[in-house]
């Protein structure tokens, strides 16, 4: 039996962290297709000025302002698509963000901030999403990971963490949601070029936010589970998660030069991940 695919006549289509980045060009990208997108985050000014570009467009934007470590701020939104908006028939979850952790200079709040965004709040949006479409009886999610999630990376430790969470559960979820008709799939980017990112790993190995969304939306209309890509780049770091640890970590360190770079304990500043 063949998996249950989103359509624009099916209903609408919620994205959190949507003001941005990958977010914000896969709303755009949607609702290009005539998808009716509801799109949430904090910051309301952007999500209007989202709106407001895709006036012109086949499909619609909707603005939801919400924070998604606030459960009941994502259950009154589900509520707002189903008594006012229609059908949810597609939750896309990109809410994240990327506190940088240096094992010289750990700080709590690194923690529970990235673990609140990244962990906490896909699952304040899943619960109500999934008993929407349970109800339903059909329904798409899609729960975006990233390749960090697939192997420790230098400055990862806490959004690392995170993405390596968001792919068991979504794994795990799989086996159940299959019986009721409500179809999941894991997105796995490598790097997307913003002005955020980080020099880890090479130029190369970077694609636009436009370009993730247009792989990101060929994904949803396949069958495949995960989504992933560019895939030589996240095909590289499959590889690297069955080597013996004493080969992956001289391979890391000789590829990133971290080991040659000094101790820096000045790095406080939260910023968007670049695979966001």
């Amino acid at each position: 039996m063949r998996n249950f695919i989103a359509r624009p006549e099916h209903g609408v289509v919620w994205i959190s962290g949507a003001s941005s980045g990958t977010g914000r060009a896969l709303a755009l990208k949607l609702a290009g297709e005539g998808y009716k997108v509801a799109v949430t985050a904090r910051n309301h000014d952007k999500l209007v000025e989202l709106q407001v570009e895709a006036a012109g467009l086949s499909g619609s934007i909707i603005v939801l302002d919400g924070d998604v470590t606030d459960a009941e701020d994502m259950e009154h939104i589900m509520a707002s698509i189903e008594y006012e908006h229609g059908a949810l028939a597609m939750a896309i979850l990109c809410a994240s963000v990327y506190q940088p952790v240096h094992g010289e200079d750990l700080n709590r709040a690194d923690f529970e901030k990235t673990f609140a965004v990244n962990l906490s709040g896909v699952v304040n949006c899943l619960l109500p999403a999934i008993r929407h479409m349970k109800a339903k009886g059909q329904g798409q999610i899609a729960v975006v990971s990233s390749v960090t999630g697939y192997t420790g990376l230098p400055t990862s430790a806490a959004y690392g963490a995170t993405k390596a969470a968001l792919i068991n559960m979504a794994e795990s979820l799989k086996f159940d949601l299959d019986k009721i008709g409500i179809r999941i799939q894991l997105i796995n980017p490598g790097f997307v070029d913003t002005p955020a990112r980080k020099d880890t790993f090479p130029v190369q190995a970077l694609v636009s936010p436009e370009a993730a969304a247009e792989r990101i939306a060929a994904g949803l209309k396949s069958q495949a589970f995960e989504i992933t890509f560019p895939k030589r780049f996240t095909y590289m770091l499959k590889f690297l998660r069955i080597l013996p640890y004493g080969l992956y970590f001289a391979l890391v360190n000789r590829v990133t030069g971290w080991r040659e770079r000094p101790v820096d304990d000045s790095h406080r500043s939260a910023t968007p991940h670049p695979a966001e």
